[in-house]
C-alpha cells in the first residue's frame, strides 16, 4: 500500500480541456500584452544589478559573503523598495483576502497537500532534524488552512493572502539565469490564494489573474500574459496563466506570476471538503498566484524607471510606502 501510494503522489493533474495544446514552453500562446517593449530609451537599458551597485541598493556581494550565490541583499531605498511592493500588494487585495501571516517552516504532509512532495524534493530545504521544509511558496500553507475539514457552502469561495520569506534551492539553475535578481534562492512574496466551489472556478481564476495584473499595470512595467500548453503545465495544474514583465535592461521577459487552478488535485490530497444543503460532501477546488514576487518587478521597476541622470523615479503608487520619496539617487 505504502509503494502505491508512493507512485499515486507522483501523478500529475489532467490538463484542462481548454488548455493549449503543446509539448513545451515554446507551444505557450501569447493571451494579450500591455505596454510597448520598442520605445525604451539608452538609459532604461542598463541591467538591474549595475544600477542597484551604482545607487548603493542592491549588495549582491555582501548577500554572497553571508549567505553565498543567489541571495541576494537590498540596502537602503532598495530595502525601502521591496517594503513598499509588498504592502503596495497586499492593499490591493484587501477588499476582498484575509490577510494571513502563516509559518514558513512546515511539515511533510502540509508539502504533500499542494504536490511539492515527493516530486520536488530536490528544489526545496528540507530541516532533516526536525522534519520540517522550508517553504517555497506561500501557496503551501495556505492551502492547508483547511485541511481535513469540511467547509460549508456559504463560505465559498474563501480568499485568503499572505506575504512571506520563500526558500528554493534552483537545484536545476546551475550557470543559467543567475546573474542579479533573475533566480534567487530566497526572496518575498505575496501570494493570493482561493478555495471554491467547482462552479466558481472559472470566475475565480479570471479574477486572480485579473489581481495579479493590476499591480504591473499600476506599476507602469510593461507585461504580457501566457496561456500555458499542456506540456508546460506544473505537476500540480490543469490551467495556468503566466504573466511576464519586460525587463529593458536585461532585454527579456521575465515571469513575475503563475495563476492557476489545480480542480480538486490538492484538494483530495489534502482532504479539504465542503458541504451542499444537499447534503452531498464534496472536495473543493483550489485556485493560486503570486500578486507580487518582489525579485524580477524590482528589477523591472529599477530598469524600467530608471532616468537619463542615474535616478530611478519611484512609481507614483509607492511612494506613499516611501515616506513621499519622488526618486532614488546615489545620496540617498
Amino acid at each position: 500500500a505504502k509503494q502505491v501510494r508512493e507512485r499515486l503522489l507522483r501523478l500529475p493533474n489532467l490538463p484542462a480541456p481548454d488548455a493549449p495544446a503543446g509539448a513545451s514552453e515554446h507551444d505557450n500562446v501569447v493571451a494579450r500584452t500591455w505596454g510597448s517593449i520598442t520605445e525604451y530609451q539608452d538609459h532604461q537599458g542598463v541591467p538591474h544589478w549595475e544600477i542597484g551597485a551604482e545607487l548603493g541598493i542592491l549588495d549582491l556581494e555582501r548577500g554572497a559573503k553571508i549567505s553565498g550565490s543567489m541571495f541576494p541583499m537590498y540596502r537602503g531605498e532598495g530595502a525601502a523598495l521591496v517594503r513598499a511592493l509588498v504592502s503596495f500588494a497586499l492593499d490591493l487585495n484587501r477588499d476582498a483576502f484575509e490577510e494571513i501571516r502563516p509559518p514558513t517552516l512546515v511539515r511533510t504532509d502540509t508539502m504533500i497537500a499542494t504536490g511539492h512532495l515527493p516530486k520536488f524534493e530536490e528544489e526545496a530545504y528540507a530541516i532533516e532534524r526536525d522534519s520540517l521544509w522550508a517553504i517555497p511558496t506561500a501557496e503551501v500553507p495556505l492551502t492547508s488552512l483547511a485541511r481535513d475539514e469540511i467547509l460549508p457552502w456559504e463560505s465559498l469561495p474563501l480568499r485568503v493572502m499572505a506575504h512571506t520569506s520563500c526558500f528554493r534551492r534552483e537545484a536545476g539553475a546551475a550557470g543559467r539565469d543567475t546573474r542579479g535578481l533573475l533566480r534567487v534562492h530566497e526572496f518575498d512574496k505575496v501570494e493570493i490564494l482561493a478555495y471554491c466551489a467547482p462552479e466558481q472556478a472559472a470566475e475565480v481564476h479570471a479574477d486572480l489573474v485579473a489581481r495579479a495584473e493590476a499591480p504591473l499595470r499600476a506599476l507602469g512595467l510593461s507585461y504580457r500574459v501566457l496561456d500555458l500548453c499542456a506540456g508546460d503545465l506544473g505537476n500540480s495544474s490543469a490551467r495556468t496563466f503566466d504573466l511576464e514583465v519586460y525587463a529593458p535592461g536585461v532585454q527579456r521577459w521575465l515571469e513575475v506570476s503563475s495563476i492557476s487552478w489545480f480542480t480538486d488535485y490538492q484538494a483530495r490530497r489534502a482532504n479539504i471538503r465542503y458541504r451542499r444543503a444537499d447534503p452531498s460532501v464534496d472536495a473543493v477546488h483550489t485556485l493560486n498566484g503570486s500578486g507580487l514576487a518582489v525579485p524580477r518587478v524590482w528589477a523591472a521597476v529599477v530598469e524600467q524607471w530608471r532616468q537619463p541622470d542615474g535616478s530611478v523615479m519611484i512609481p507614483p503608487p509607492l511612494r506613499p510606502y516611501m515616506g513621499g520619496r519622488e526618486s532614488i539617487t546615489a545620496r540617498s
